[in-house]
């Protein structure tokens, strides 16, 4: 299901800045040797990604779900001058081929990242997040919401990627389980009244939380 016209996406990434060489050759890796290729963040929302980022100048990120780096490369552009981006990913082929490019990057030392289930390494970190990114398993999102947003500084953002999830979420009652957990997360998101949402049609479904 196509959500974004492809020549409205074809339009906004010719008139957006272009990704550096590194990002660009992450995106090629992963779209010629991934079998999940479709999980890459790619340009438009990367650079998305990079602008909010610069917006905010943030301290400490936290992105879990690291796939092959793109992502996390984006939002480390932000970075304070003693900024950190603590990276959280399951599986161990992934963040191999993160690291690896990750080492190359200017950020290398900024970049941390750490390799396990996300919901028992949250609690050991102890920061306070000025940005954090959820991009993992789709039916714990709402756990990970839960975990982070205590140790989220008042006016800071969590970003939760695939809020559409391919346009399955948008069904009165989705089939399978990331599509049903996408769609418990959002409603859960609608009712609190603790945050400031909103949503951008982008790519998959970008939802921007700003914690009051």
């Amino acid at each position: 299901m196509d959500l974004i016209n492809p020549r409205v996406q074809s339009y906004a990434e010719q008139l957006s800045s272009k990704e550096d060489d590194l990002l660009h050759e992450v995106n090629n890796w992963t779209l010629q040797n991934h079998k999940e290729s479709k999980m890459l963040s790619g340009h438009l929302q990367g650079k998305v990604l990079e602008a909010i980022s610069w917006m905010l100048r943030p301290r400490r990120v936290l992105e879990i779900g690291t796939f092959t780096g793109y992502s996390a490369l984006c939002l480390a552009k932000g970075l304070t001058v003693d900024g950190q981006l603590h990276t959280i990913e399951l599986r161990n082929d992934d963040a191999a081929v993160a690291a690896g490019f990750f080492e190359r990057s200017s950020f290398s030392s900024r970049i941390i990242l750490h390799v396990g289930n996300a919901l028992s390494i949250i609690p050991e970190l102890n920061e306070t997040w000025d940005l954090v990114f959820i991009d993992a398993d789709k039916p714990a999102y709402i756990e990970y919401f839960n975990l982070v947003l205590p140790k989220v500084r008042q006016n800071g953002f969590i970003l939760a990627d695939n809020i559409f999830f391919h346009g399955e979420a948008l069904e009165d009652e989705p089939k399978g389980k990331s599509a049903i957990g996408i769609k418990e997360f959002n409603e859960f998101i609608k009712g609190r009244k603790d945050i400031e949402k909103v949503i951008l049609t982008l790519r998959d479904g970008l939802f921007l939380v700003r914690k009051l």
